[in-house]
């Protein structure tokens, strides 16, 4: 059974590894996580607007090349986004875009329509483009709509120079909230969101608006989750030698998802079992995304795990 993700698949101009020059790579949160799945052995659908010029070709035949479905890509006129990413001491990324009348954002419900057929358990999609005009709005009512048969997987994201007010914001959030059953968010989504809250206070208010299970991730110092049915847990971090943290927020949705796909917890038919998990697979599931993390953080860009690199890693498979 299928996950389509939903959303913008851009460029990141990434530093080189030599002198002061960028590099292009494919990227795109979106993008990530349908990579994401499709290396960790999960059939994943992207929908997505990818121009038809030399930065959008490439988009498509390294995610083709990976094994992510795009009968569903849209061939958009306009020109392929940019994001100019720096990376700081501690490898966490900056990012400076160039997104104005670009493709990704240009959605029309037409464009969507038998994207999600009775072969999608979920949908997962977040980050620019549920906040970004004019598209913003079809990707929203596709999730909302998904939900009637679908696990629907949200991972807020945030770009601030990009989304505005922060509480114009969180108020789409919480609309998003209502209808999603998965939800992945950074701490540092959070300081922005929310500043002064806690993480922890967070997962509580989140965890009553409707989802299933909502995880916090801290950065090197873990993940804090819990369950609708009450679990509340917090696993460690994964020591790593990081080289950048591009995209491992991604890579951790798609192994939680991979590994709720494997245990057959997505689809509406699963959802009430998915809201009842267990704390021991609810900790599984959440060590082995976070070590899926970890070993995105070791490489460059947004180069997440296979199953073979992820299950040598872990010494056990799902």
């Amino acid at each position: 059974m299928t996950i389509a993700v939903a959303g913008e698949a851009l460029v990141d101009l990434v530093p080189a590894p030599v002198g002061e020059y960028f590099e292009a790579r494919p990227g795109g949160s979106p993008a990530n996580v349908a990579l994401g799945l499709a290396r960790l052995d999960v059939p994943a659908r992207l929908l997505a607007r990818i121009a038809d010029d030399p930065m959008g070709r490439r988009i498509r035949e390294h995610l083709a090349s990976n094994g992510v479905q795009l009968d569903h890509v849209v061939t958009a006129r306009e020109q392929t986004s940019l994001a100019l990413v720096t990376v700081g001491e501690d490898g966490g990324p900056s990012y400076d875009f160039r997104i104005d009348g670009t493709a990704d954002w240009q959605w029309s419900a037409d464009e969507l329509v038998g994207a999600i057929d009775p072969s999608v358990v979920a949908v997962h999609s977040g980050s620019l483009a549920l906040t970004t005009p004019p598209g913003a709005g079809v990707l929203r009512s596709l999730l909302a709509d998904a939900a009637a048969t679908a696990t629907i997987s949200y991972d807020p994201n945030c770009r601030p120079m990009l989304m505005g007010d922060p509480a114009d914001v969180l108020a789409g959030v919480h609309e998003v909230l209502a209808f999603a059953d998965v939800v992945k968010v950074s701490a540092e989504d959070l300081e922005w969101l929310l500043p002064g809250t806690t993480p922890a206070d967070v997962l509580d208010d989140w965890l009553g608006r409707g989802p299933a299970v909502v995880a916090v991730t801290l950065g090197g110092d873990g993940v804090i989750a819990g369950s609708a049915g009450g679990l509340r847990t917090r696993r460690p971090g994964i020591p790593v030698q990081v080289v950048d943290t591009v995209g491992a927020g991604d890579t951790f949705s798609a192994a939680l998802l991979a590994g709720l796909h494997d245990r057959g917890l997505l689809g509406a038919a699963a959802r009430d079992r998915l809201r009842a998990i267990d704390a021991e697979t609810l900790d599984r599931l959440l060590d082995r995304a976070a070590e899926a993390a970890s070993i995105t953080c070791s490489r460059r860009g947004a180069d997440p795990p296979t199953a073979a690199e992820l299950n040598r890693s872990t010494g056990y498979h799902y």
